[in-house]
């Protein structure tokens, strides 16, 4: 039954593929914020992890090969960021943004000869007839392995931070590092494996859109995507599933004003292209005022440089 012209099947399934990118970016940097390091460079990762991905499909014919790829791609860039902030100790917001810059840049130089080019398919994964049953089949055993991969992931993050031994010690340095030193840990190796699972996390989202959601190669391809990962971390008050929510939530507004510009909506172009974003700033903006909740859950240590001498 459709209504206004929308599929609500269609549109479920829709909104799911459509918030993959900006969930495995901000579960990975969910993870980062919890070891207590700021990367403010999520969209240079995810923009990374968009041209190595789809350079490795285009060369060995392989989706998979290319969310590797990807994962590389966005892990590497962000070790270049924990050189400079946990070695170097530069400051994390100036180089979170130098590393979207940079990454932003670089992408584009990669890119060049990849521009209309398309990448082989990434089909949806065979469930046989589970995939034929009345609505429930087209929502939720229709999509390609990535999607599962990403709620899957939700759980897995969710677990270890919870109830394993590792998810304490990466809680205990995000809330207090000189603790954590003290009792033995090693607060510089455990942030850069958290800042390289949250770049490989990263680019794998980035991968997603060049591979699946557009498929194609062009300049700035993520759009600021990055960037609403970042504010769903905060809107999530750093829960894995809260920022699975906040990804559909992101992801149904996308997929709905595009569904209305087919429809015919009345409403213009503009303020539909425009509200994704919107909605983003207002719950920024409500999530952050006063001593929420969110302000009460951000790790104690967030932002803050380590070492050993002091």
């Amino acid at each position: 039954m459709d209504f206004g012209g929308i599929n609500p099947a269609i549109l479920i399934a829709s909104l799911m593929a459509a918030s993959v990118p900006i969930l495995l970016a901000a579960l990975g940097e969910l993870v980062v914020e919890k070891a207590g390091v700021l990367n403010l460079g999520v969209e240079g990762m995810m923009i990374m992890g968009a041209i190595v991905g789809f350079m490795v499909t285009i060369q060995t014919g392989s989706p998979f090969l290319g969310f590797v790829g990807g994962a590389i791609g966005g892990a590497g860039l962000s070790l270049i960021f924990a050189f400079l902030t946990q070695v170097l100790l530069a400051n994390q917001v100036a180089t979170g943004l130098a590393l979207t810059l940079f990454g932003l840049g670089l992408s584009a130089l990669l890119g060049q000869g990849y521009n209309g080019l398309k990448p082989a398919a990434t089909g949806a994964v065979p469930l046989g007839p589970l995939a034929d049953i009345p609505f429930f089949g087209r929502v939720l055993f229709s999509h390609d392995w990535v999607v599962y991969f990403s709620v899957f992931m939700t759980g897995v993050i969710w677990y270890v931070l919870k109830s394993t031994r590792l998810g304490l010690i990466l809680r205990a340095v995000g809330e207090s590092h000189e603790a954590a030193h003290a009792l033995g840990y090693k607060v510089n190796r455990i942030r850069l494996g958290a800042i390289a699972f949250g770049g490989a996390m990263a680019g794998m989202g980035g991968a997603y859109v060049s591979l699946v959601r557009v498929p194609q190669w062009v300049d700035g391809i993520t759009a600021g995507a990055g960037w609403i990962a970042l504010a769903i971390v905060v809107f999530a008050s750093w829960k894995p599933w809260r920022a699975l929510i906040g990804a559909y939530l992101f992801g149904g507004i996308t997929v709905l004003q595009l569904n209305l510009q087919a429809a015919g909506s009345s409403i213009p172009v503009e303020y539909l292209s425009m509200s994704p974003y919107l909605i983003t700033i207002v719950v920024l903006v409500i999530m952050s005022s006063g001593r929420g909740k969110a302000a009460l859950n951000a790790p104690a240590a967030l932002g803050q440089n380590f070492h050993a001498s002091r």
